[in-house]
């Protein structure tokens, strides 16, 4: 059972937990060997933590993956792992982790707490109504952030990136619902209530809003966070968020990709260019020239 349980924690979509990391980057802690132990352990505690909501909601959901094209071929939708498993693995993963998570902050025990009741309550209920949904997945995002915070004990973490990591988090949200509705057509409605309340108009219209509202967000914080080198260098890696966003509308308006944005960031070599791109921008604005 401890493979199929592995896969229904999902190792792929851990990769959204590396934004744990941004506290100790523009914190300027990057090279701190004790701020690097502290966040990595904050990282493995999110991945449990993460991988535990995953075998929850294939749990509530298991009847419905299993008529879903894809979906069906996940370890309890497709019978590979038992319920009981799955129940036990969900109890004692979170009972081991979460005190650990305290041991290492406090804070961060209180807010990998909060992931995962949101978490649950998404599972449970708000998945299932249009927008908040959305806004809940929005939420896990920003809480992986918050939660490297009191791990490099920060200083000069600016809010506007809570606001870019929020926009970019309702940006993906909402491209998986568009690529959800293309794909099931007419029997949406059966895989996620919510899908009923949205329409592809009305989504191209947010992602549009989104897509605006992230560079704006991200563009007032090159020059205008306190943090940042006086010369305002920092404005130069906005070509490469640009490029980035426009990327990512290719993929989803034209290639018709965007159900899992995990797979996008593994599978794209464009768009992994441009991150990598982006990142050494960053780092060599804010350590070189600060």
């Amino acid at each position: 059972m401890l493979i199929p349980l592995i896969k229904t924690m999902r190792p792929k979509q851990w990769l959204k937990n590396i934004f744990i990391f941004a506290p100790l980057i523009f914190d300027v802690k990057l090279f701190d060997l004790y701020y690097v132990g502290r966040t990595v352990g904050g990282f493995i505690a999110l991945c449990l933590i993460s991988g535990t909501v995953y075998i929850i909601n294939d749990l509530v959901d298991i009847e419905k993956d299993r008529q879903h094209p894809k979906k069906r071929f996940r370890p309890l939708a497709a019978g590979e792992l038992s319920k009981r498993s799955a129940i036990v693995g969900a109890i004692v993963i979170p009972a081991i982790t979460l005190p650990l998570a305290y041991l290492l902050d406090p804070l961060l025990g209180v807010i990998i707490t909060t992931y995962l009741l949101t978490q649950i309550a998404y599972s449970f209920w708000l998945k299932n109504v249009a927008i908040i949904d959305a806004l809940t997945v929005a939420s896990g995002f920003i809480l992986r952030v918050a939660a490297g915070v009191p791990l490099v004990e920060a200083e000069r973490f600016s809010p506007w990136l809570y606001i870019c990591m929020m926009l970019l988090a309702l940006l993906m949200s909402f491209g998986k619902r568009r690529h959800e509705l293309i794909l099931l057509k007419e029997t949406a409605n059966a895989h996620r209530n919510s899908l009923k309340e949205y329409s592809l108009s009305m989504l191209d219209h947010i992602i549009s809003i989104v897509t605006a509202s992230l560079l704006l967000a991200y563009a007032l914080y090159t020059f205008s966070a306190p943090n940042l080198p006086q010369n305002h260098t920092m404005m130069l890696t906005i070509p490469f968020v640009l490029y980035g966003m426009f990327r990512y509308l290719y993929l989803i308006h034209v290639e018709g990709r965007g159900g899992a944005p995990e797979e996008l960031a593994l599978t794209d070599r464009p768009l992994q260019f441009t991150v990598v791109l982006w990142g050494l921008s960053a780092i060599t604005v804010m350590y070189l020239f600060d």
